[in-house]
């Protein structure tokens, strides 16, 4: 039997039994759509969120100060400590395996007025790099620069909803804005962005401003310090040095504050880059057992063909018998049976995995909610999930060959049609 015969006689054998075929087909076809799309959505999920995530910063640690637990030398447990605003000078010496330490400092409700409108809102100031590490993207103007800080100029750099509220519809760049009596000028507006995390209130409405002036014009009121500030902003050289940086600052600033580096309370941490690398591993854990659903129930299909060609044996012992007697080898046989099997099991595959990319291309063209990128293919995931189906049509289609091929001819002859 040449190969176009044993294709044209496979064909003709599915057409004869199309009802029993396109069922069989069905449940391989649900399981690679269902490996393709699940995992895609996990996937998207995961890159969503981690986009989300980045627009705070990224692989970023935010260090708050707090309260003492333990003593140290002569000072006791339970002092209130507060960061100042030239901590990150000695730090950056110290903590060589941090990119940047960089200081922060908020002030909330101060009455901010344009000419236009007016506001109780936030004033935060830091130094240049802030606007990188804290993905603030500029949409008009600029951020604020070294020289702005060197010289404490009165600039500022409007949040999007702030730029809003003051301003509307009319221009912003180069107006003057007074924020508790003090003239500030507008030098840039941020790029609106969605935040889904923060610690001090979303940065579209904030002012952003050189920590030197907004020091010098808002300090904290007695009893904290004049020079105090909110929280430091540490940012590790790479990944690998991510441990490394955070018990550098610890340590650096348990010799500025005089206090235990091992006492975690005294300076409470927020780890974007930890609580990250958390949120990965439970998409990670969330891909893996949806994939696993898709792959029991692939192997299910697989079953259901196996299942569905040694019925097809039993029917078919009679022809297999005549076949067999004017002359068809075994191998013929198991050839007919294999083909048979081939094509049902890759040709489902092959329509779940296009029903699945169109899927994808359809749900992808609309717009996504926040937080999810999409169904995103994985083209490991792919090649897996082909690797899988290629070994589910072999070993659907060993046993039922074997079987076809063992068929005594004159035993399959003295059964009755």
């Amino acid at each position: 039997m040449t190969l176009r015969d044993l294709i044209a006689g496979t064909f003709h054998t599915l057409w004869a039994h199309k009802v029993r075929t396109m069922l069989t087909m069905f449940g391989i076809a649900w399981g690679i759509l269902s490996i393709t799309l699940m995992v895609a959505a996990g996937e998207g999920l995961r890159q969503g969120q981690q986009a989300q995530a980045e627009t705070m910063g990224k692989d970023l640690i935010i260090v708050f100060s707090g309260r003492t637990s333990l003593q140290a030398g002569g000072a006791r447990a339970g002092r209130r400590l507060r960061w100042r605003d030239t901590d990150h000078l000695a730090l950056a010496r110290e903590a060589v395996d941090c990119r940047y330490v960089l200081p922060e400092f908020a002030r909330s409700g101060l009455q901010v007025r344009s000419r236009f409108n007016a506001g109780a809102l936030m004033v935060t100031g830091s130094l240049p790099p802030f606007a990188e590490i804290r993905s603030l993207d500029v949409e008009e103007g600029r951020f604020y620069t070294w020289r702005d800080q060197e010289e404490a100029r009165r600039v500022a750099f409007l949040g999007s909803d702030v730029r809003k509220q003051l301003f509307g519809d009319k221009p912003a760049l180069g107006e003057t804005v007074t924020v508790n009596g003090y003239p500030y000028e507008v030098v840039g507006v941020m790029r609106r962005k969605e935040q889904n995390s923060d610690y001090n209130g979303r940065d579209v409405n904030k002012i952003f401003a050189p920590l030197a002036a907004v020091v010098r014009d808002f300090p904290m009121p007695p009893p904290d310090k004049p020079h105090g500030i909110d929280q430091l902003l540490a940012v590790p050289a790479s990944v690998e040095r991510h441990d490394a940086c955070e018990f550098q600052v610890r340590r650096g600033l348990a010799r500025l504050h005089h206090f235990d580096p091992n006492d975690k309370d005294a300076v409470p941490v927020w780890d974007t880059f930890k609580s990250a690398r958390a949120f990965q591993n439970m998409t990670d854990g969330m891909k893996i057992f949806l994939g696993a659903v898709g792959v029991v129930t692939l192997c299910l299909g697989g079953i259901g063909v196996m299942n569905v060609m040694l019925v097809a044996v039993r029917e078919r012992t009679r022809e297999i018998g005549i076949r067999k007697a004017v002359g068809a080898t075994s191998a013929s046989i198991v050839g007919q049976f294999f083909a048979e099997t081939l094509i049902i099991v890759l040709a489902s595959g092959a329509a779940g995995l296009g029903m699945a990319m169109a899927l994808m291309a359809v749900v992808n063209s609309m717009e996504m909610p926040p937080f999810f990128a999409g169904l995103i293919a994985d083209w490991r995931v792919t090649a897996g999930s082909l690797a899988l189906l290629g070994l589910v049509a072999v070993l659907a289609a060993v046993y039922p060959a074997t079987q076809a091929a063992s068929i005594d001819p004159i035993e399959a002859l003295r059964r009755e049609v």
